[in-house]
Order: C-alpha cells, then structure tokens, then sequence
C-alpha cells in the first residue's frame, strides 16, 4: 500500500465521517480513527482490525505492529482539490501499452482528451481499455505496468483542463 493510497483513505475518512476504518489488502493492514462526527459501519471483506504503523513523511519504517494516532492531514491546496483520480473498474492486471515493447498509452505529463485510452486491464483474457473522463493533464501514474490491480485502485491523477 502506497502512501498516496493511505491519503485516499484518510480523505475517505474525513468525506464521510466515519469513526474508525480497517483496510487489510495482502500483508499491509492499515486503521484510521476519525476526529468524530457520525458514525457509520461499513464492512471491507478481508479486512482485519489490526494497528500498523503508518510511516510519516520522512521517516523509512516504522516496525508492524506498532500503534500509531494517524492525525488529520494539512488541508490540501486548492489546486490538487481539482485533480482527478482515474480508479481501476475491475480486478485484473494493469498493462500501460498496447503489447510488450511498444510506447505507453500516456506518462505523467502528457496531455489527454475525454475517451483516449490511458491504459489497460486484463480481466478473464479479455483486454479492457480505461477511458479518460475528461481532458487534462497527467500528473501522476500509480500503478508498474504487469502488475495486478485491485477494483477502485488508483490508477492515474490527472488535472483537468
């Protein structure tokens, strides 16, 4: 789990005001405590309510296991509030390029426009290609091409236009 998808879940936390969430996705577990508000049960399968350490900005590990408060973050600016997050629409596997050996669809930089295919992702040996939603700029690539990817894993930031 990347520290970019820990923001995610944080800003997940604060969006709906939800008391405490659990996430355990393979090895890496995760629990952040709301500062209040209402609270609302959700039910993640897998997950496990285990403490883990959460590494701050900085730091290289902290050891499993051990506690840690996860604080509420510093309001982002209002320019990254605008960006958005292209998220996998199925479980399967992340390739940036149409075969092995040939440019990627897009890299972090270039510009794209609303149903430009930005990547795909094998499912069941069918090759599904994810579609940009609107025009902007690529400001970030989360996922290593071959690599498995979950439903609703971030998979690209763009900033739109």
């Amino acid at each position: 789990m990347t520290i970019q998808e820990i923001r995610e879940l944080i800003q997940f936390v604060r969006d709906t005001g939800i008391a405490e969430l659990e996430v355990q996705w393979g090895e890496d577990r995760v629990r952040i405590k709301g500062a209040g508000g209402a609270n609302h049960d959700f039910v993640i399968p897998g997950a496990v309510p285990v403490p883990i350490a959460v590494p701050a900005a900085g730091q290289s590990a902290i050891p499993a296991g051990a506690p840690v408060t996860v604080a509420a973050a510093p309001s982002a600016p209002a320019e990254e509030d605008r960006h958005m997050i292209v998220k996998s629409p199925i479980v399967g596997t992340y390739y940036d390029a149409p075969s092995p050996g040939a440019d990627p669809f897009v890299k972090v930089g270039d510009r794209v426009e609303p149903k430009q295919v930005l990547c795909i992702i094998e499912s069941m040996k069918l090759m599904n290609e994810i579609e940009a939603e609107t025009a902007g700029t690529v400001v970030a690539k989360h996922v290593e091409n071959g690599r498995p990817v979950e439903y609703g894993e971030s998979l690209f930031t763009i900033r739109p236009l």
